[in-house]
């Protein structure tokens, strides 16, 4: 059971004011629904850039967060059409975490693509969830859900959030 959260928000579009973090709010209120007493921080967007998302999550880590959840980035656009925004926080959680378990989905709902991951940084659990906010309120349930029934499971959490997804995400 975790006891120290720390909620990421990433995308150059939040860092910047664009848009605002809608996300946060539901993800905490499904984290404390999980444990009332762990202490839930959020902290300001990080910019989409592997090597900011990297060293904010080895610092959350660093700093006792034992579980540690990124929102938005999980899209690949970038990599289909040069017009679609860089998204990278998959890509810095496959650089970093061991013992992980991934899954992608492609969709038709203005996404081409949603990876998401799930993994361990030493005894840190870090995942991501998809930054629109109907997405990331189905996975952040699922996975409430399914930490819930077995918190060590990680291939059942992933797998239950990926099918929540699928059927916000339209794939």
């Amino acid at each position: 059971m975790f006891t120290k959260a720390m909620i990421i928000p990433t995308g150059d579009e939040l860092a910047a004011g664009i848009v605002l973090d809608t996300d946060a709010p539901e993800i905490m209120k499904n984290l404390l629904a999980i444990n009332g007493s762990a202490e839930v921080v959020r902290i300001a967007p990080v910019i989409d850039k592997e090597e900011a998302i990297v060293n904010k999550i080895k610092e959350s880590a660093a700093n006792g967060y034992d579980l540690i959840v990124l929102i938005g980035g999980s899209g690949g656009g970038h990599r289909f059409s040069t017009t679609l925004g860089k998204d990278y926080t998959h890509s810095s959680l496959d650089m970093i975490l061991s013992d992980k378990q991934e899954g992608a989905l492609y969709g038709k709902n203005g996404h081409m693509w949603s990876k998401l991951v799930i993994g361990k940084l030493g005894d840190t659990l870090v995942f991501n969830v998809p930054g629109p906010y109907e997405e990331a309120t189905a996975t952040i349930k699922a996975f409430k859900d399914s930490y819930k029934k077995d918190s060590h499971n990680l291939e059942e959490i992933n797998k239950s959030m990926l099918e929540a997804l699928k059927a916000k995400y339209g794939a």
